[in-house]
């Protein structure tokens, strides 16, 4: 078996990849086929370059997904990022080529308290949907040429200003009535519900109104927290009047949007919807505006086509850079943890050098020499006593010896010593002649003789 798998060859109608033309086709179908998405879970591996890039874990208790947040959108962060940290985060699903590792290119960060919001928001969705609420089965149609606008808004808001500036430049002839609510706080559903009620009875002013636009302009969840209200949501489902729900931006999603006959983008973009062109020109132009939207369409599929063949063929100069700058980022965070590790390294070194230095440091030797020159000092002080001692004790046995044969101390036992007047010692009889002077020293003093007579013969006794 592995022998075939080895030996085989390709057929001529497989494709063969390679890793980066395979890394490059993975993420563009990534891309291109997932909408953003909202994730929740801990902040992890926290890692925020010089470039200004961020790069960190997004994980739970059961798995992990890598994220990126580049710098262009990370600058509207309004809190400071730490490890531990529950979020939500909106991304695009994506691919870094040079790892081959599957991504999160985010969006927008904020803290999981908003997150609560959204399970709340899915909660009441899936309780609704699953009544029928949203079906389009009782979805209303909106009359083509409305007689009469009602709007539930805010008087004072931009959402206002906008639908009357688009009614007015499109169809002035239709007329509107702002029904006033507030859009935002606790007081705002029960309002608009009100409103809702009140435009139904079409009672006064109100008689010939035949639909309602509902919305505000954009703002953060808490901000549109009101359209998703469930009597609010039950009071538009009720009405007898087809409502347009205009609330917030494009990306701004609420419950009164789903269960609205028809959702806006925008209060501008409901104004547009409900105005109709205010010139009989209007339907030759729509004619022409349908046949080249058709031409345009097949254009713009045939150039669709050439630019994702040619974006297969090539990479965005955006992405390359992109890519180069993450690259950048992986170099420089591996350079920071391998000096951090060389430091570390040298830091230990050092410490071991420094302990084998204090070792065999020479101050250990040089006392030690001390104290065996003290201990020397000290012996070759008490041998030069001692030595000392034994010259003096050795001088007195000389000297006494000495002594004992000084001639003055022979003289002491009653010799004598004599010498001529030239001060020789006389020692014989001989060195003599009579009439001679002679000096002789006895023990104590000496004695000035003159000779009378010399006996060179001694006696023998």
């Amino acid at each position: 078996m592995s022998d075939d798998l080895f030996n085989s060859t390709n057929s001529s109608n497989e494709t063969v990849y390679s890793v980066s033309d395979l890394n490059r086709s993975a993420r563009f179908l990534l891309e291109e086929n997932f909408p953003a998405v909202l994730v929740e879970g801990e902040l992890s591996n926290i890692a925020m370059p010089a470039s200004g890039h961020w790069y960190f874990t997004l994980k739970d208790e059961h798995a992990q997904v890598r994220c990126a947040m580049f710098k262009g959108r990370n600058q509207y962060v309004k809190i400071k990022p730490r490890e531990g940290m529950q979020i939500q985060l909106k991304a695009k699903l994506s691919l870094y080529e040079g790892r081959g590792d599957y991504q999160l290119i985010v969006q927008s960060i904020s803290p999981l308290g908003e997150g609560a919001l959204r399970i709340a928001f899915e909660a009441l969705k899936n309780k609704l949907q699953n009544e029928g609420l949203f079906n389009d089965e009782f979805k209303q149609k909106l009359p083509t040429l409305p007689e009469h606008i009602g709007v539930i808004t805010s008087p004072s808001g931009a959402a206002i200003r906008d639908i009357i500036s688009v009614l007015a430049r499109r169809f002035p002839a239709i007329p509107v009535t702002i029904l006033p609510v507030s859009v935002q706080g606790n007081e705002a559903a029960p309002g608009m519900i009100n409103a809702i009620k009140l435009a139904n009875l079409k009672q006064g002013c109100l008689k010939n109104l035949d639909v309602l636009i509902i919305g505000r302009g954009g703002g953060s969840l808490e901000d549109l927290w009101a359209f998703n209200d469930e009597k609010l949501a039950r009071a538009i489902f009720d009405s007898e009047l087809p409502i347009v729900s205009a609330v917030g931006h494009e990306v701004d999603f609420t419950i009164a949007d789903f269960v609205a006959d028809v959702r806006a983008a925008t209060p501008s973009a409901a104004a547009e919807l409900l105005s109709p062109d205010q010139d009989d020109f209007m339907a030759i132009f729509s004619a022409y505006q349908i046949q080249l939207s058709n031409i345009m369409k097949e254009k713009l599929n045939h150039s669709r086509q050439n630019l994702n063949w040619l974006r297969k063929q090539i990479k965005h100069p955006g992405r390359r850079l992109q890519e180069q700058a993450q690259r950048l980022d992986d170099l420089e965070i591996k350079m920071r943890r391998e000096f951090h590790f060389y430091l570390t390294q040298n830091k230990t070194a050092i410490k071991e050098l420094l302990h084998r230095l204090i070792q065999h440091s020479p101050l250990a030797l040089i006392r030690e020499q001390q104290q065996n020159n003290r201990y020397l000092a000290a012996s070759l002080q008490k041998a030069t006593l001692k030595s000392l001692q034994n010259a003096q004790f050795k001088f007195a046995d000389l000297g006494r010896a000495l002594n004992n044969l000084s001639p003055l101390n022979i003289l002491s036992r009653g010799y004598s010593m004599t010498y001529d007047a030239e001060n020789n010692l006389i020692t014989q009889a001989d060195a003599v002649s009579r009439g001679a002077t002679l000096r002789t020293r006895l023990h104590k003093g000496e004695v000035v003789s003159s000779v009378i007579e010399v006996n060179k013969t001694a006696s023998k006794k």
